[in-house]
């Protein structure tokens, strides 16, 4: 299942709650700024995925990329 932006910042949203870390600490222990936290909380589309990736890894979220069968075939 495709996730979109709104979902995405929401799970970061929730598991970063979930930790009790603030908005201001994960953006430190991440290497961002407070502001991209916000916005990627938020849902906001044009979020970088590099940096997105970041957030994902320093909260210990795992994501799965699968390619459509056809191209698993191709391998």
């Amino acid at each position: 299942m495709m996730a979109t932006t709104q979902e995405i910042g929401q799970m970061i949203r929730e598991t970063r709650k979930s930790m009790k870390v603030t908005q201001k600490d994960l953006a430190l222990t991440s290497g961002l700024g407070l502001r991209f936290i916000i916005e990627l909380e938020k849902g906001k589309e044009s979020c970088q995925i590099g940096k997105v990736l970041t957030v994902l890894q320093t909260l210990g979220i795992k994501m799965q990329l699968t390619p459509p069968a056809a191209a698993k075939g191709d391998r």
